[in-house]
């Protein structure tokens, strides 16, 4: 069945049906696709369906099956089967059981009344000529207006063959059942095999189309008016639907006009029978319409055809294709009715063309060139005039001098054009003109395998975020392919897949990533490919970094940050459960994957609940802010110095600070005088020796601050770590916290009336160190293990998990494998590509952060060992050894096949023995030393890289034993008939036999053993050869060759001929000579060189010139007459003989030459007989048995043949049918018709037709039987 035009190729082999079900029942939906383990999602509007009570899911191979149990109203509605990108929709409709009840037979529909459009149809008639033209109409349609439930294809009526004569009309109607189209089918019609003729609609042809509403039915309609002897040929009708096509085709014939007194030879040929007035009868059956060839011939003289009506000889159209460009072949065929374009093209390109002498060249171009893309080409042509102008031209347009692509030579003669740097735009046709006359070419440009530059990186991303996969290849416009797991992308209605060039560079973009968009994706080029891994996950946000609880005083800063894992993330601020709104105070930022609220000139109204809530996720990150009043109490003079703290105490409180971050203790004091204020940091003592006493201060108020640390006091104002005192607070400041300044600081106040002392313990906090580089094991065919330690720090919090990446070695993009943190210290990566080098590293989060990476893991490749060999068979045992066969594994994998191991056990135990140390390369092996009698099982592994793959072995013990095999002669067919060979030729005559343990192998010729060197024999244990190095005639002989076992044996006979070229002819004579003829006679060879002699070459040679000329070639008789020789000359004769190997080395030749002498000329008239040409009338085909239908005109044909022209009469069952006005009898030309209009069953029985003349009668006999229509 012919495709519809160019559609994508589906991935079903067999779609599934819109069904009608009624209430209660199940619904089944089969749908087969084109190959097995393909994955097939059903959908009911647009939402997948999955197994569970209500649907059942069944895939068995390439089949699967849909059950929709217990059919209601709710299921009504439209379903779809997806595989791949192809998708196919149907319908399920419900209906009552009452209605749905089986009738017991379908009614048949009313028939057409006469006036109906298919009879009317049917009785067109031709608008110029006066014969009627047949419909192509249904020759058998079983119900006239409806259609079958079920039907195979869309046609309830196709087109038929028709006839028309040239200026006639026709119309071609074809019917589709309709009951069952949602909407209406879409018809083409065509000529030929693609010449669309809704292109062509106009004066000649129209194109109709109906509805029946009573009858569901479609009509489609042809009409072709005015009719030209170009219009014949083959049409086809298609018709397609949502999910079905169906097609036919059907032929025109057109006649050309015949007048009443003329004869068309063309459509005698036919089978058509010719009526009076110039109408012409079909007649669709194969044994009717054959006419007596001979006697129209004899007679065709006497008529004359108008040329006017003949159609254009066959010699004209090849003629005008030759002279045509190829652009225009396919007008061409269509206006002269040629259909088979296929075989139009393939007889142009065998037919020779008849080239002309040139007068303006010497040389011509070739018929085609071929450069490659980039490379340059010569064009060169010899002229006869060395003077003469030419021009170059490109597809018919003049090739101008511009820049260096084109460079015209002229040296002497020869005249050059030189292409540089070819493109595919200098793919043309080329002609060098000189004056009038032109020499053509082809050029075809090869263009070079498209390789690829940049491969296609992998991929990992969130569902509804945008894939673009980019590859570059080496050319720019190249063809590429997009695959997703190894089927082809398409561009779909939904517009899924984009595709995108840029020069060289590919792109392939998803706009909204799905979880069935996961796979590998493929860019396939002419000379490469690049293969990619797509991951989709799910959407989740990942907290880094919380906002942590604040204390501040008045007049402070309060800065709240957080850190997630998408930097896309948007959020709202709240406070107390309310969006805050920024202000010249509360400044709110969002930076990369950092979101801070700011908070300037902090008072008590700021202290609440603090939240960010990221938009489009379900977490809540929250936080409290606490308002530090500051309390003075006012005391008299001579006040002891006093730390105002909230907390304050002898234990140390812990202050935390993330490393980076600033730290500020701002430590409110009291005491008059202005106390003296000391700040401490105490060294744990396994690191350092703890800080001693500070010294006392002295001096007043006014005397600078004292810091001590690290055991040495210090006084900075400025700088990294500061300390800034006023009257009445203390701020000790660390700009970019670091891991050092985590410690017990002790903060001590003195004045002349006492002293207070307060220990802050402050803890810096960072993400961990980058863990070691991660170590690879349990490498698989797409899966490996890999394993990491710990970090050396763990940043001061608690390792939460850990992130594994990978990436191929060459590319620089890593991919994230977990999005969930790793718990444990290994994990298993899946989904590799096998025989691609990965690297891996990890890692380390903390609630502060993730670490930086570790250094990169080994690089490694996925290797899978391969499979087990196939077909193991034992194919030889012995005493001692066991030879085995096997074949490679169907799957080896990127890793390649190092070798194979052998291994036996015996029978019961399990502990295998290697046959050979090592590995073996080789499908087959032969185990040696093995204990006769042990009965052992065998097996065998593929080895590569990545190990041992799975063993196959023997299904049953092997017994080592030698089994006795009867000794038996494989004669090959060539040698069981005659060898032939030639003198001098090698005899090599290798035959096999079977036989256990070795036999024995003797040779004789004619019954005697072989003697002599020329004659070599040699043995193996599986054959034998017979060989001759030169041979000769002696050798010639029957041969028998024996294989003897103990008192067993078998015989083989053969029969060696060697042949040599014969001698010549015996005894050559001459027997005669007369006039212009010579009769020669000779013996046969007395050597026929053991062959038979093929035939004899007969030469003659002038006297004068003794040249010698072929007269008689193969001549086989032996004894011959030499004819049209000259006279007045004397020729000698020689004889070679011919057999097999050749003539002969020397010839026969006669011994005296033979005159031809010159003899009178006498005029004797001829006498001519009269002939008589009477005959007795003879039937040349007579009638044959017909089963007609009633009610349609049937025809019965003859030929006869007679002189004087006989009489013809006609009988049924023995009673004359000249006076029936219901038979029509007609004679042209000795074709013999009797019509029978609109016969019944009671004009059946035996019709006799007879012929008379004066010479005698024939007649010959025929059945008729009319059948009435079921």
């Amino acid at each position: 069945m012919p495709e519809p035009g160019k559609k994508p190729v589906s991935a079903f082999s067999k779609k599934p049906r819109s069904a009608e079900v009624a209430t209660g029942n199940p619904a089944v939906f089969e749908a087969e696709t084109e190959r097995s383990g393909v994955k097939v999602r059903w959908q009911r509007g647009g939402s997948d369906i999955s197994a569970s009570d209500k649907y059942s899911l069944a895939a068995e191979g390439t089949r699967h099956t849909l059950t929709v149990r217990d059919v209601g109203p709710a299921d009504q509605g439209s379903y779809a089967v997806i595989a791949g990108s192809s998708k196919v929709k149907f319908d399920l409709k419900v209906i009552e059981a009452e209605k749905a009840a089986p009738a017991p037979s379908p009614a048949p529909a009313p028939a057409e009344a006469p006036g109906a459009p298919g009879e009317a149809l049917a009785s067109a008639t031709e608008e110029r000529g006066s014969s009627p033209s047949p419909e192509g109409s249904s020759s058998a349609v079983p119900d006239a207006s409806g259609a079958p439930d079920d039907p195979i294809g869309l046609f309830v009526m196709r087109p038929q063959d028709g006839e028309v004569t040239v200026g006639g009309s026709i119309t071609f109607s074809a019917r589709v059942a309709g009951a069952s189209l949602l909407k209406p089918p879409t018809v083409k019609w065509f000529k030929g095999k693609w010449v669309d003729l809704s292109s062509k609609a106009g004066q000649h042809l129209q194109l109709h189309s109906s509805y029946d509403r009573a009858s569901k039915v479609y009509l489609f309609e042809l009409h072709i008016t005015d009719a030209q002897a170009t219009f014949a040929g083959g049409y086809r009708c298609e018709v397609s639907t949502k999910d079905k096509f169906d097609s036919c085709n059907f032929n025109l014939t057109v006649h050309e006009a015949v007048g009443p007194g003329e004869l068309d030879l063309r459509s005698a040929f036919r089978r058509t029978s010719l009526a009076g007035s110039g109408r012409r009868i079909s007649d669709s059956h194969e044994d009717a319409g054959t006419l007596d060839f001979s006697s129209l011939l004899k007679k065709s003289s006497s008529f004359r055809r108008d040329s006017r009506l003949e159609a254009p000889a066959e010699e004209d159209v090849w003629e005008i294709l030759r002279q045509a460009s190829p652009s225009e072949y396919e007008r061409i065929a269509f206006q002269h009715g040629v259909t088979d374009l296929r075989g139009m093209l393939k007889r142009l390109k065998g037919m020779k063309r008849d080239e002309k002498k040139s007068t303006a060249f010497q040389k011509k171009l070739e018929p085609a060139y071929q450069v490659s893309k980039g490379h340059k080409i010569r064009l060169t042509v010899e002229l006869a005039d060395p003077d003469a102008e030419v021009k170059w031209l490109k597809n018919g347009q003049e090739i101008q001098m511009s820049g260096s692509k084109y460079i015209f030579e002229s040296v002497g003669a020869k005249r050059t054009l030189t292409i540089s740097q070819c493109s595919l735009a200098d793919d043309a046709a080329y002609q060098c003109a000189v004056g009038g006359e032109k020499c053509s070419t082809e050029l075809f440009v090869k263009e070079p395998p498209v390789l690829i530059t940049r491969p296609l990186e992998d991929q990992l991303v969130m569902v509804g975020q945008r894939v673009e996969f980019e590859c570059e290849v080496s050319e720019e416009g190249a063809q590429v392919k997009w695959l997703k797991d190894g089927v082809e992308l398409t561009r779909e209605e939904t517009f899924k897949y984009r595709f995108k060039k840029d020069g060289r560079r590919h792109h392939l973009i998803i706009n909204e990533a799905t979880l069935e968009d996961a796979g590998h994706y493929a860019l396939r080029t002419s000379g490469g490919r690049a293969l990619a891994e797509l991951i989709v996950q799910e959407k989740k946000l990942e907290v880094y970094q919380s906002i942590a609880d604040l204390t501040v005083g008045a007049k402070d800063q309060a800065v709240f940050k957080c850190e997630v894992s998408d930097e896309n993330v948007r959020g709202v601020w709240l406070k107390n459960g309310k969006e805050l709104v920024p202000d010249s105070r509360i400044k709110v930022s969002h930076i990369g994957r950092v979101h801070k609220l700011t908070i300037d000139d902090v008072t008590p109204a700021d202290e609440a609940d603090y939240s960010f809530v990221p938009e489009g996720f379900a977490c809540n990150l929250s936080a409290k802010l606490h308002f530090m009043e500051v309390k003075i109490d006012f005391v008299p003079r001579q006040e002891p110095p006093k730390i105002h703290l909230d907390c304050p105490g002898r234990k140390p409180d812990t202050i935390v600070v993330v490393a980076g971050n600033k730290l500020r203790l701002d430590v409110p004091i009291s005491g008059d005088p202005a106390p003296t204020v000391i700040w401490q940091k105490s060294i744990p003592q396994k690191n350092k020796v703890p800080a001693g006493p500070a010294p006392d201060a002295t001096g007043g108020a006014g005397a600078s601050d004292e810091w001590v640390f690290d055991k040495k006091l210090l006084c900075e104002t400025e700088g990294r770590v500061r300390v800034e005192t006023t009257k009445d607070r203390s701020i000790f400041t660390v700009e970019g916290a670091e891991k050092e300044d985590e410690g017990v600081y002790t903060v001590t106040v003195k004045n002349p009336v006492g002293e207070d002392q307060v220990n802050l313990t402050v803890k810096v906090i960072d993400v961990p160190d980058a863990p070691a580089a991660p170590k690879i094991s349990n490498v698989g065919e797409d899966s490996c293990m890999v394993q990491w330690e710990p970090p050396a720090y763990d940043g001061g919090q608690p390792i939460l998990g850990y992130i594994l990446e990978r990436k191929k070695k060459k590319s620089y993009r890593w991919m994230r494998l977990n999005f969930d943190l790793l718990r444990e210290l290994s994990h298993e990566a899946r989904r590799m590509i096998e025989g691609v080098v990965y690297e891996m590293r990890v890692y380390a989060v903390n609630a502060i952060g993730m670490s930086r990476p570790s250094p990169a893991s080994q690089p490694f490749m996925p290797i899978g060992p391969p499979s087990e060999p196939t077909h193991l068979a034992v194919e030889d045992v012995s005493d001692t050894t066991v030879s085995l066969k096997w074949r490679p594994p169907e799957r080896v994998g990127a890793g390649g096949l190092d070798g194979y191991s052998v291994e036996y056990c015996r029978e019961g135990c399990s502990e295998w023995t290697a046959a050979l140390q090592g590995l073996t390369e080789r499908t087959s092996m032969l185990v040696k030393d093995l204990p006769t009698g042990a009965r052992l099982l065998f097996r065998v592994r593929a080895h590569n890289m990545a190990g041992p793959g799975a063993p196959v072995a023997t299904k049953e013990a092997v017994t080592v034993q030698e089994i006795l095999q009867r000794p038996r002669l494989q004669l090959p067919r060539h040698l069981r008939q005659t060898i032939q060979r030639k003198v001098g030729e090698p005899v090599n005559l290798l035959i096999p036999f079977q036989g256990k343990p070795r036999p024995q192998v003797t040779w004789t010729k004619e019954g005697q053993p072989l003697a002599g060197e020329e004659v070599s024999i040699r043995n193996s244990a599986t054959d034998t050869i017979l060989f001759i190095r030169a041979a000769c005639r002696a050798h010639s002989g029957t041969y028998q060759v024996t294989l003897r076992i103990e008192n067993m044996e078998d015989k083989a006979t053969l029969v060696l001929q060697i042949v040599d070229k014969p001698s010549p002819p015996q005894d050559i004579r001459v027997v005669e000579a007369w006039g212009f003829n010579v009769a020669l006679e000779w013996k046969p060879p007395q050597d026929d060189g053991n062959t038979e002699i093929w035939g004899y070459t007969v030469q003659k040679a002038d006297k004068k010139t003794m040249e010698w000329f072929t007269v008689l070639e193969h001549y086989r008789r032996t004894h011959c007459v030499v004819s049209e020789l000259i006279i007045g000359n004397g020729y000698y004769f020689r004889v070679f003989s011919h057999n097999m190997v050749g003539p002969s080395d020397k010839a026969a030749t006669t011994k005296e030459p033979v005159f031809i002498p010159k003899p009178g000329i006498t005029y004797e008239p001829p006498n001519y007989k009269a002939l008589d040409f009477s005959e007795a009338p003879s039937f040349t085909r007579p009638l044959v048995n017909r089963s007609v239908i009633a009610g349609y005109n049937a025809i019965l044909c003859c030929a006869v043949r007679g002189s004087p022209k006989p009489k013809i009469s006609w009988f049924k069952n023995g009673l004359d049918l000249g006076e029936d006005a219901r038979f029509r009898m007609f004679s042209k030309q000795g074709v013999l018709t009797l019509e029978i209009r609109k016969p019944c069953p009671f004009d059946g029985g035996i019709y006799v037709c007879r012929a008379t003349n004066l010479q005698g009668e024939a007649q010959c006999e025929c059945r008729l039987e009319v059948r009435v229509p079921q």
